[in-house]
């Protein structure tokens, strides 16, 4: 099929090979959105040379500055490519790569364009260094580079990019997940002056959206009422859409627990207000005990419950009748607890995320990364690096078939 890539009149990135047989296809079931009868192939990445016209920065949701190299337009694997990330000023060394110069670029995953390497042998001399700059593109404030870090960060935590990248990620699936409020209306509602803010999107009527190109009686009345059905909204999914810097899902669901724990709350219902005196009360060494959590984490997590910008933005998403709701609490004898789980590899019989569950409702933890902490590494089908560094720090690596054993055993003791 590779060999005949090239001659079919349409793009394919791989292939699905299939149980040809639909009863028995249904009969083998599904594994969380992946049917068991079904196995995914993808080819090798395709790549293309095109020139460097020029670089130009992004800036961020966390104020990260992101060089994107601007290219002669090509055809990569069916889809036209005029820009690429560069990533960081650290990637622009390694590859050596200067404005006009002749690169090699693919798209990684066949999604992301991305620079591959740098064409050296071509260059006339014309070429010109690239440096990164010194104030953001954007509010032109200072920028700066902590020790330790590769990235440059707009020093303003009120540029106008992070305020609408931090929109972007407020409504996303993982977040409040607000249905049809993608980055075109959102840029539209900012454009207008409608909103300033997260905040805002809850105060939206029907007629304020009347200037909004292309936006009819019906549209404006089916967005309003997607946004206002998301104004209950669990913990978990609260603290993600905060776009507090190093906090993704596990963090979000290790602070979850943290609060329920310490401070004793049952499910319910509750006031933005209580939140922000109970994680104000949680000091950076409580922050450093919750597992995943190190002191990067911790100062990134503690300084924004304490910035005077963000708790204003708290009390506003409250005015604006957010209620937030804890998780139920686990009736369950917690056997694991204390136990840290980490999965690498492609799972038989459980979907990650179900297994993650599992794991969480017998008071275990799950990370995304293999450390001294870590007490098992679920290794299934096609491992990764992780199974290799659990080997280097001799971390108990147990195989499904061992893992799901663990779970009944655990489930009896209950």
């Amino acid at each position: 099929m590779e060999q005949r890539r090239e001659r079919l009149p349409y793009h394919i990135d791989g292939l699905v090979v299939t149980v040809n047989d639909a009863r028995l296809f249904r009969r083998l079931g599904v594994i969380g959105k992946a049917p068991r009868g079904a196995i995914a192939f993808k080819f090798a990445p395709q790549e293309a040379t095109t020139r460097v016209q020029a670089i130009h920065v992004q800036v961020g949701r966390t104020g990260v500055l992101t060089p994107v190299a601007h290219l002669e337009p090509v055809l990569i694997g069916g889809v036209m490519v005029s820009r690429a990330t560069l990533h960081n000023e650290d990637e622009i060394e390694r590859l050596g790569v200067k404005i006009g110069d002749t690169v090699v670029v693919g798209r990684a995953g066949d999604v992301i364009p991305d620079v591959r390497e740098v064409l050296k042998d071509l260059r006339t001399g014309k070429e010109k260094n690239f440096h990164m700059p010194k104030k953001c593109p954007v509010c032109k404030s200072a920028v700066e580079r902590k020790s330790g870090e590769a990235a440059y960060r707009c020093a303003n935590k009120q540029c106008p990019a992070l305020k609408r990248e931090g929109l972007y990620h407020f409504v996303s699936k993982k977040a409040f997940d607000i249905d049809g409020l993608g980055p075109k209306i959102i840029d539209a509602l900012l454009d207008q002056g409608l909103i300033q803010d997260a905040a805002d999107l809850f105060d939206l009527q029907e007629g304020d959206l009347a200037p909004l190109e292309r936006f009819g009686e019906k549209s404006a009345s089916n967005l309003v009422k997607a946004i206002q059905e998301k104004k209950h909204i669990v913990l978990l999914r609260f603290l993600y859409a905060l776009g507090i810097l190093h906090v993704g899902e596990e963090t979000a669901l290790a602070l979850v627990s943290q609060v329920q724990a310490k401070f004793k709350m049952k499910s319910s219902k509750c006031k933005i207000k209580e939140l922000i005196y109970i994680f104000k009360k949680i000091s950076i060494d409580d922050l450093q005990k919750i597992p995943d959590i190190g002191p990067k984490v911790a100062e990134s997590i503690y300084s924004w419950f304490h910035d005077k910008h963000n708790l204003a933005f708290l009390d506003k998403l409250e005015k604006a009748g957010i209620a937030v709701a804890l998780p139920a609490l686990s009736a369950k004898i917690h056997t694991l607890q204390d136990k840290t789980f980490v999965f690498t590899g492609e799972l038989e019989h459980l979907a990650r995320d179900e297994a993650k569950e599992k794991v969480r409702a017998l008071g275990g933890d799950t990370s995304e990364s293999v450390s001294q902490k870590t007490d098992y590494v679920v290794a299934g089908e096609n491992p990764g690096s992780k199974r290799e560094k659990a080997r280097k720090l001799r971390v108990k690596i147990i195989s499904e078939h061992e893992f799901m054993n663990l779970l009944k055993q655990h489930d009896n003791k209950e």
